[in-house]
């Protein structure tokens, strides 16, 4: 598989995990949904569920060249590496235009999601009363919680845990926000600004000869609840591609049609038309993240009048469905050639 990876193939794949970098960081849009449009979803979900008893052991018995072939690393080390670099890169330039372009970045999600409900669609054709229930049920889980309340924060550990193991639920189930899902937890800002920014400040510390965060209580805490989170994500990497692969190679149709639904029922989340609800600290003055914007805590959604900024909205709509027919039509065209 990595031995037939063209040059182009590889620019194309950190690229691609560049779009699910990007998608993960923003809540209502999930990496999955990346992933599954851009033809390397079941390849990602396979390739997670070989590390497993067997890799772990030829690491620890030091074949690491085994190793690496055997967890098909070269196609995860290039997805990982594009995610990465979105992080410090793309997501911030996602970070900028949400903060001034809010209406219209928010439509493109919109229309990427219909672009991908069509693509998805257009080529199952196993429609039975199993599958639609099974689409009815994805929906009604999607809108379900497109509309919860977001919960208070929580610093207990085992609930980080399961948080982290949440947060990467985005990468491996399509339509599935992780970075909503932690709003709804109420621990968005604790897991991704507050331990991320203990983390940048004791680097900086130590680059600067100063140890003096040993004796802070406070700092000590936060990078204790970074720590248990990265486990419960990577924990949650391997277990939901554990299950998934399962699910996939015994109940494809069924997990296609749910995936369908819940892909539908974020369009909830990532509805363009909406108030922004943010949160406050206890002096009453706004909440704010590593990129100085502020926190998002939940949305009001509301039907538009018809005017420009409608108008133009319906635009960028457009833009994001033509957005993912386009990366549809270039995986034909690289599927032809090979």
């Amino acid at each position: 598989m990595e031995s037939t990876r063209t040059l182009t193939d590889k620019i194309f794949l950190v690229l691609k995990g560049l779009g699910m970098g990007a998608a993960n960081k923003v809540p209502g849009v999930s990496g999955g949904v990346v992933a599954f449009v851009a033809g390397f979803y079941e390849e990602f979900i396979y390739s997670l569920k070989k590390v497993n008893k067997t890799a772990f052991k030829l690491f620890f018995n030091g074949r690491f060249k085994s190793f690496y072939r055997y967890i098909n690393g070269k196609f995860l080390g290039l997805l990982f590496f594009g995610m990465i670099v979105s992080y410090f890169s793309v997501s911030k330039v996602l970070d900028y235009l949400i903060k001034h372009y809010e209406l219209y970045v928010w439509s493109v999600f919109f229309g990427m999601i219909i672009g991908s409900i069509y693509y998805i669609n257009k080529d199952f054709k196993d429609w039975n009363y199993r599958t639609s229930t099974s689409l009815a049920l994805g929906i009604l889980l999607g809108i379900s919680i497109s509309f919860l309340n977001p919960a208070k924060e929580n610093d207990n550990l085992w609930f980080v845990f399961f948080c982290g193991i949440i947060s990467v639920s985005g990468m491996t189930l399509p339509g599935f926000s992780g970075s909503f899902i932690l709003i709804l937890l109420g621990n968005y800002v604790l897991l991704l600004v507050d331990s991320v920014n203990a983390l940048f400040d004791t680097f900086s510390d130590i680059f600067s000869g100063d140890f003096s965060f040993v004796r802070n209580a406070a700092r000590l805490r936060m990078l204790q609840v970074l720590a248990v989170f990265t486990l419960g994500s990577i924990t949650g990497l391997i277990t939901f591609s554990h299950l998934l692969s399962y699910i996939l190679k015994h109940y494809k149709s069924i997990t296609l049609s749910a995936i369908i639904g819940f892909i539908i029922g974020s369009l909830g989340v990532v509805w363009p038309w909406k108030k922004t609800i943010y949160k406050y600290a206890e002096d009453g003055s706004f909440l704010y993240d590593s990129t100085g914007n502020k926190v998002v805590e939940n949305f009001e959604r509301f039907i538009p009048s018809l005017n420009t900024e409608t108008y133009y909205a319906i635009i960028f709509i457009v833009i994001g469905v033509l957005l993912v027919l386009a990366l549809e039509w270039y995986g034909q065209k690289t599927r032809k050639v090979k």
